[in-house]
This record gives C-alpha cells, structure tokens and sequence, in this order.
C-alpha cells in the first residue's frame, strides 16, 4: 500500500476535482477501465483515505466494475473545513456525496460504504431519496448508535481527537492495529497510519457524537442492501450488519469468520465477490 503522499495517482486512476455546495474541495478518484461495467462508489471510514481500496482499485474488480472513490471532507487531500459545524450536518453529508454521483454522471451507483461511512450514505439516503442509486452495502457500517452494536476499540476513536498530540497519535496507532483481525504488515500498517494522520484531532473531535438515528430510513428504501462484516470485528459488533438487515426491507448479511474491521481488507477475494455479485443482481 503506497503512502498517501505519494507522488500523484496510479495511471489508472482518473483524477477529478468537485466542490460540495458549501464549497468544500472534494479529491475524488475515477478508477473505471474498458471493461468496466456497473457504478460503483465506494467510501471509507473515519480518518482514513480513499486509498484503504486499493486492493479494489488496484486488482480485478476494477476490470468488472467502474469503481469510484473520493476523500471525505476533513480527510486525505479533500478540504478540511475548520469549524466544526461542518461536519455536523447530516445535510452537508448528504450533499457531499450527491456531488460526486452528479459530477462524475453515476447511473444508479452502487454504494458500498464503510464504518463511518455508512453514516454518510444514509445521511445521503435520508435526504434524497433511494431513486438516484441501485443498492447499498454496509462493510462493518455504522447504522445505529446502540451500544450492544459497538465495540470495545470504537473508544479509540474519541482519544484519536484528544487536543494532547502525543495522546492522539498514539490512540490512531492502537486503531489501525485493531482494525484487522490479524497483524497487518509493517508496510500496510504504517502507510494507513499516514492516512489516519490526514484527519486532524479536531476533525475526529467534530465527526464523534452526532445522531445515528436511521431506522425509518432503513425501513423505507426501495432497493437492495447488503451487509458484510467480520465476525471478529472489534469495532463495530456483527449486531449492527444484524441491525442493518432486521431494518431494511430487502437485506442479505454475509458474516467472514477470523476477519475483522476491514473484510475488502482481511479477505480481499471473497469481499470482491460478493460486491460483484450482489451488483449484477441490482435493478
């Protein structure tokens, strides 16, 4: 996994530059190939980067579908707006992410979201409407704030905004480590810490604490949701996929055993079959 600040893209990336309608600069990233079938855009979780899809991107399922991804604001190098209203309103999310379906001209995309993200996505849902996208996938996603749902390194996040420096580095590190289910590698490891580092304390401080209440809008979709989890995630419970899937109307759940926060990750092959076929299936 290359560092975030590497030199530039890979050559098959498509680099795109929006801005949001409250005029946050968006680095989104058009991966699509000849081959390339259905839209898909896939969005990450709380300070991360888009570059936690690489092994999506950068494999055989970008020869299938045409995978689209983006930095959330306040993460990578998308804008970081410095007050923290900016990261408070659902509607601000929603917009976000409706600012990269309309630029890029997505055709029913597919959004596959995860951990924070599937905030993100409902926010997104919630506002407007399920009638612009084919389906949601929620990857070890965020759709209540039920405690029998989190786990116990979900309280790393907090400490990853402390105003202590020291404090904050050091609770980013123990979250990456606890992501996966087992040891990442040196490389993997410290190149995901870069990207942690890309969202500043006080970023992570304005994303902790906002609502989760999704439940009506979980109800109310029209089209096809899948859950993926891991059965060892220590971040979110595999209680939230089940929450998920009891909500909506037309849910599948796929559970990885021995995986953990990040199965597109931990059982890279196994999560790109899945995604690829629940996207054929979609209306």
């Amino acid at each position: 996994m290359s560092p975030p600040d590497g030199p530039g893209h890979p050559p098959e990336s498509h680099p795109v530059a929006l801005t949001t309608p409250d005029g946050v600069g968006l680095a989104v990233q058009d991966w699509r190939r000849p081959s390339s079938g259905r839209d898909v855009l896939l969005l990450h979780g709380f300070s991360q980067s888009h570059r936690c899809w690489q092994r999506q991107t950068g494999g055989t399922l970008a020869e299938r579908l045409r995978l689209v991804t983006y930095d959330n604001r306040g993460h990578g190098r998308s804008g970081k707006p410095v007050d923290a209203a900016a990261y408070r309103d659902p509607a601000l999310w929603a917009d976000e992410l409706r600012t990269v379906i309309d630029g890029l001209g997505l055709h029913r995309p597919i959004l596959v979201a995860w951990s924070y993200a599937g905030r993100i996505a409902l926010d997104y849902l919630t506002c407007h409407g399920d009638g612009a996208v084919g389906g949601l996938v929620m990857v070890g996603a965020t759709s209540t704030l039920a405690p029998a749902c989190v786990g116990p390194a979900a309280a790393l996040m907090a400490a990853m905004g402390h105003e202590d420096p020291a404090t904050a580095d050091a609770a980013a590190a123990e979250f990456v480590d606890r992501c996966t289910h087992l040891p990442l590698p040196d490389e993997d490891a410290a190149a995901m810490r870069a990207s942690t580092a890309l969202t500043s304390p006080a970023v992570r401080r304005a994303l902790a604490g906002r609502p989760a209440d999704y439940d009506g809008t979980l109800r109310s979709l029209g089209i096809p949701v899948l859950a993926i989890h891991g059965e060892d995630d220590a971040v979110i419970r595999p209680a939230m996929a089940r929450h998920t899937v009891r909500q909506a109307r037309n849910a599948g759940l796929r559970l990885y055993p021995e995986v953990g926060h990040m199965p597109f990750w931990e059982a890279s092959d196994r999560f790109d079959a899945d995604l690829a076929a629940f996207a054929d299936a979609c209306p």
